[in-house]
């Protein structure tokens, strides 16, 4: 049984499911074998993109993994006592049908008094950045890990699980192809990565008219976008500071890469506004995942600022294009309230993080949160916004 009941249903915007080993390989194409190895280094697995060993991940099979909310104290209190990662991630359990498979993961959503929910996967947030100089090679690993995502999971299980497909924006034709395929599927969601899109010529903003054909083709299918946390890339600019080599190792932070762990987020939606593809496309649906909420009041700010300045450089007050197009998850230590008042309570998502360490055990203790909000604006939040959304 559910810790609490609720009045309303929970839709829950951020769940992951865990990838098994033949997630990237089972379906890549013969000509791309072995661009995707899981090696052995020191008796531990790991995996290697181009034969080169990534520690973006530390366990990439997931047969051990941190227990749901296992940083909660961490994120509610701060880390006083200067604990290490593995101290503060604590005992960890190995993984349960419920993050491989759906059938089991509905049962533990009724557990959790869950009612629907977005599944993302975890694995895939690595894959583009390490491959950005081979356009084709991103498309074709993407598309072999959006076949295992549906005949694993479905894009639509039960009307209650939806996962997201990954769409690669790097060849334009290619990535329309892709939406297609996971839409005739049954995607009502797709996850694009919150950065700039790798191509042959170097990269480039998604919100120039070069990506208008795919943005067209999202509108006309209706299905949302979610621009989830990933590895965006952002590492150079710290490597520039720092006069290393190092890839993004999420679970080795450094306070200097930190000070910046927002900056991708911001900088895309900053693209989708100034580079016009949200005032093209007044009905794009775009919701940020896993990002926290810290960079919406000055970049609200900027741009008000920027269009004060220069107003013909923009298609349309910038503000106002935030508030319409942008839905926003919060982190559950955020101030929603305030995050409300900045956008509307209409674009606020609950999301759990389940069952990530960073994320909370218990779902629906999100409600205990919304502090200064009245029970219709929490029925919203924490279903009613994602359920418009998903139009179910």
């Amino acid at each position: 049984m559910p810790s609490r009941e609720l009045s309303y249903p929970l839709f829950d915007a951020d769940n992951h499911l865990y990838e098994t080993e033949e997630a990237l390989t089972k379906y890549l194409p013969k000509e791309y074998a072995g661009a995707i190895r899981y090696v052995q280094v020191d008796g531990r697995t790991k995996i290697a993109v181009r034969g080169q060993i990534s520690e973006y991940i530390p366990n990439p099979t997931f047969d051990v993994v941190a227990r749901p909310g296992a940083m909660e104290e961490y994120f509610r209190v701060g880390n006083p006592d200067g604990k290490d990662r593995r101290q503060i991630f604590g005992e960890p359990m190995r993984a349960v049908p419920a993050f491989r498979e759906p059938g089991p993961r509905l049962e533990l959503m009724d557990e959790l008094g869950i009612g629907r929910t977005l599944m993302f996967p975890t694995l895939a947030s690595l894959i583009e950045e390490r491959m950005r100089d081979d356009p084709e090679l991103i498309h074709a690993v993407i598309h072999a890990l959006n076949q295992w995502l549906h005949e694993t999971w479905s894009f639509d299980y039960k009307d209650r699980i939806f996962t997201t497909p990954v769409i690669t924006l790097p060849i334009v034709d290619k990535a329309i192809e892709e939406l297609n395929w996971c839409v005739e599927r049954g995607a009502r969601a797709i996850l694009v990565r919150p950065a700039p899109v790798p191509g042959y010529g170097g990269s480039r903003s998604f919100g120039l008219p070069e990506f208008d054909p795919f943005w067209k083709r999202v509108v006309e299918t209706g299905v949302l976008v979610a621009l989830h946390s990933s590895d965006s890339g952002y590492s150079r600019y710290a490597n520039d500071w720092e006069g290393s080599k190092r890839e993004f190792l999420p679970f080795a932070p450094d306070v200097f890469r930190m000070v910046g762990e927002w900056r991708p987020i911001e900088d895309s939606v900053a693209a989708l506004i100034c580079h016009g593809a949200l005032s093209r496309f007044p009905e794009l649906k775009i919701a940020v995942i896993e990002n926290g909420s810290s960079w919406v009041q000055p970049l609200l700010k900027t741009l008000a600022d920027l269009h004060k300045k220069m107003p013909h450089q923009f298609l349309e007050d910038p503000v106002t294009v935030l508030r319409r197009n942008i839905h926003v998850s919060p982190f559950w230590e955020e101030d929603m309230a305030e995050l409300s008042g900045l956008i509307g309570v209409d674009r606020v998502l609950f999301g759990s993080d389940y069952p990530h360490p960073e994320g909370l055990a218990d779902p629906i203790t999100y409600v205990d949160e919304l502090k200064n909000l009245s029970e219709p604006d929490k029925a919203k939040i924490m279903g009613g916004n994602m359920a418009r959304l998903i139009g179910t």
